[in-house]
C-alpha cells in the first residue's frame, strides 16, 4: 500500500514537471529576438518577409534582424546586401501605404449641429 502511494506521488511530480517544461519551452519558441550578441555576414537565400533594426546596447550589437518563414536572423548591418535589402523593403512598405485605399469618408447628416446650433439645416 505504501509503495503504491509513493509511486502515485512520483507519477504526479513527473506529470507536473513535464507540463511546466512543455509550457516553458513553447513560450520560448514564440519569443522574438530582441538582442543580437553575434551577427552573421552570410547572405540569406530565403525570401525576407520583414525586418527590424536593433541599436547597440551592450551586450547587444547593432544589427538588422531579417524575418523569414524559417525564423529570424541577426545580420551585420554594415553588409552592402543587408543595406540594399532594407532599402528595398522600406520602398515596398512606402509604396504599399501610398497605394492602399483610404478609409471611407464619414457622412455627415443634415441634422448634425454646426457651431453649437441644434437646429436642422434642412431647407427643402
Amino acid at each position: 500500500m505504501e509503495t503504491q502511494r509513493i509511486l502515485m506521488r512520483s507519477l504526479a511530480v513527473v506529470v507536473f514537471a513535464s507540463v511546466i517544461w512543455t509550457t516553458t519551452a513553447s513560450a520560448e519558441d514564440n519569443k522574438l529576438i530582441n538582442c543580437c550578441r553575434v551577427v552573421s555576414k552570410i547572405k540569406l537565400t530565403d525570401p525576407i518577409i520583414g525586418f527590424r533594426m536593433l541599436h547597440h546596447s551592450p551586450p547587444c550589437l547593432k544589427a538588422v534582424i531579417f524575418e523569414t518563414e524559417r525564423g529570424e536572423f541577426c545580420l551585420d548591418w554594415r553588409q552592402q546586401w543587408v543595406q540594399e535589402e532594407v532599402k528595398k523593403l522600406l520602398r515596398a512598405q512606402r509604396n504599399k501605404s501610398l497605394t492602399s485605399t483610404p478609409p471611407p469618408a464619414s457622412s455627415i447628416s443634415k441634422l448634425t449641429p454646426v457651431g453649437g446650433s441644434s437646429q436642422s439645416t434642412d431647407r427643402s
